[in-house]
């Protein structure tokens, strides 16, 4: 409304009274409590411990039922309510197994829940919770948050809505929409910082629920961008997702998942030989000796692919910089060596002997029917194009959001502590590097051009990419030269120079950030909390919430995942221990937070005012002053 006209101002204050009513309710939202925000990042695929976090909001509803009733329940009673409102329909389900009185178990549960349910929306405006309110019994959910009796008087006041509900048989339904109205209004704003996708099993699970999130923001990782690429038609991303798949043992989130067919692969990786090279590395995975062999076949040929089509992208764009990453050029089958980071390395070649070495990089007309069969199916995924739909419409390579600086890896810098200029994006630097690729994204988005679609590959894997932060991905050292000095992949400065608290704050400056409670905020980089890592460093200002969601990250850094709660209270971290599952989660009331770490607290509670909405209403609120004061002057 900052460009408030006045005919606009006339529809929507017919008289100065409604235009001083409308500034009086800005006003008061602006000294309502600063919303809650939720920080994820690096969930690759752990779609149960996602769903349980999206369900606890990692302690935030457990912390609420402990203030509203740690003085009037059990501890076992706390935990119960809790677990019904990340779990309802199982937790009836577990009631009506064991619990003789059903009618008192709907009635004591649904009281706790609206009484809850009323904490939860105390720091926002009735409007904003009824619209909140899913359709489905929204007057009568309403009328209770809202009566105003109190004390007996309230409680018979339930009694006698409760009594009627489960005479009508919707008690059910009932508990479960007051379980989803305080899971929605606990959270104010969802961040998802990277890497849903890749490793765990289940990435289009997680993805369905966010793309229905009701506010969400995400900054797109290395693992994300890969996929995007892929839905777009990148053949080297299309190559490279799919061998990610066959590595990880996820088969199945390719062809059940998103509808994307192996067969053509399949027939062609046939007439390979199984090389254990190319096994899968998921041990807890139940596939057969037999599909474990073809999936490793399948591995090895799309890899040949991958590596041709990785040069060929390195071909189109010599401001990459990526020459040294083309491998196949740099194969002597004579010699039986390859060139990698300058030194000749031997190598089985067998595995290369077919290849053309007047044109390494040319596919075969079998090669070339795999790959436009896998390209066609990523791009006719109606599911995947939904998902990526949502990416484009939410994501973007960074954001800045009440004060934080919000990306998944890293900001380029050089040794010094210098923005570093990256030739792939025009030699920009810093923020100018990052505004870069995301129009080079948005573009590559709109044309959907093999040429312009290469930046994805390259955001995925690139020296200078932002959402990589490594020298090299090893994909191929770990294969053909698994030797410590070849596989280690060299980090961005950033990672360390951005523990130092003047980086950091010149990090923030130039995204125009400062001041006490700003903050960069990233994942990508597990914080080894075995080891005594803190994920709160350059004190204070840069959080680290990449704690390792992946199992297999769960032994290198002794939890499963942080997540950070930014509320009117300040920052708390949250380390979750492993998931335990759905159904020890409802049977024994089990939580995944084994720790919370309040890090980051302000002297008074924050407000709206103190936020980007705050910013926002005050800018409308001068709007209709001014307006006001021109036509009524007020």
């Amino acid at each position: 409304m900052d460009g408030l006209t006045d005919k606009l101002f006339e529809e929507r204050f017919p008289t100065a009274q409604d235009a001083v009513t409308e500034i009086i309710n800005l006003e008061a939202i602006l000294r309502l409590p600063k919303g809650t925000e939720h920080f994820l990042s690096d969930l690759h695929g752990e779609y149960g411990a996602f769903w349980h976090l999206i369900n606890s909001c990692s302690g935030v509803i457990r912390a609420k039922v402990d203030e509203l009733f740690g003085k009037l329940l059990t501890a076992e009673e706390l935990s119960d309510l809790a677990t019904t409102v990340y779990y309802p329909a199982e937790k009836i389900a577990a009631a009506k197994a064991s619990c003789a009185d059903m009618s008192g178990w709907y009635k004591t549960m649904l009281y706790r829940l609206t009484l809850l349910a009323r904490g939860c929306g105390s720091k926002y405006t009735r409007s904003k919770v009824r619209k909140s309110m899913p359709p489905k019994f929204q007057y009568i959910i309403d009328e209770m948050l809202n009566a105003s009796v109190d004390g007996g008087d309230r409680d018979a006041y339930y009694n006698e809505i409760f009594t009627e509900i489960i005479k009508l048989g919707c008690a059910d339904t009932f508990l479960e929409t007051i379980a989803a109205l305080i899971k929605r209004l606990a959270i104010d704003r969802l961040h998802i910082v990277g890497d849903v996708f890749d490793r765990g099993e289940n990435p289009d699970k997680i993805m369905d629920i966010l793309s229905t999130y009701h506010s969400i923001d995400f900054q797109w990782g290395n693992h994300d961008i890969l996929w995007m690429g892929a839905a777009l038609g990148s053949r080297a991303c299309v190559a490279t997702v799919t061998e990610l798949c066959l590595k990880y043992g996820n088969m199945e989130l390719l062809e059940m998942g998103y509808g994307i067919s192996l067969r053509e692969l399949a027939f062609f990786a046939d007439k390979f030989k199984y090389d254990p090279k190319f096994a899968i590395k998921a041990k807890d995975k139940n596939i057969s000796e037999t599909d474990s062999i073809l999936s490793a076949k399948m591995r090895k040929a799309i890899f040949l692919i991958m590596l041709k089509l990785e040069g060929q992208a390195i071909e189109r764009h010599p401001e990459y910089g990526m020459e040294n990453r083309s491998f196949l050029k740099k194969i002597d089958l004579r010699s039986g060596t390859v060139e990698i980071d300058g030194k000749h390395v031997p190598i089985d070649t067998s595995d290369f002997a077919s290849l053309d070495l007047r044109n390494p990089l040319k596919l075969t007309p079998d090669e070339e029917n795999v790959i436009n069969c896998l390209t066609r199916s990523f791009t006719g995924s109606e599911k995947l194009n939904r998902h990526l739909d949502f990416l484009l419409k939410k994501g973007s390579v960074y954001s800045r959001y009440n004060g934080n600086l919000i990306f998944h890896g890293c900001i380029p810098l050089d040794a010094k502590g210098n923005f570093l200029p990256v030739k792939a994006c025009g030699n920009k630097s810093g923020k100018a590097c990052m505004d870069e690729f995301m129009h080079l994204v948005r573009k590559a988005a709109d044309t959907r051009s093999e040429y312009d679609t290469d930046v994805m590959w390259y955001l995925w894997c690139g020296s200078g990419s932002p959402l990589f932060g490594r020298k090299k991905l090893a994909a191929f050292e770990c294969i053909y030269a698994p030797d410590p000095e070849l596989t280690t992949e060299e980090k961005n400065p950033y990672y360390t120079l951005s523990r130092k608290k003047e980086i950091a704050e010149k990090i923030l400056s130039e995204f125009s950030l400062g001041g006490e409670n700003c903050h960069i905020i990233n994942g990508h980089i597990p914080v080894h909390f075995k080891e005594g890592e803190n994920p709160v460093k350059a004190d204070g200002k840069l959080i680290v919430i990449d704690g390792g969601f992946c199992r297999a990250y769960h032994e290198r850094t002794g939890i499963a995942g942080y997540t950070l709660i930014y509320n009117s209270y300040g920052m708390r971290l949250s380390a979750h221990s492993p998931f335990c599952g759905v159904d020890e989660a409802i049977a024994s009331n089990r939580d995944i937070v084994s720790s919370v770490t309040v890090f980051d607290t302000v002297g008074s509670r924050l407000k709206v005012s103190d936020t980007d909405t705050g910013e926002a209403l005050r800018s409308q609120i001068a709007s209709i002053k001014r307006i006001l004061k021109e036509k009524f002057s007020f």
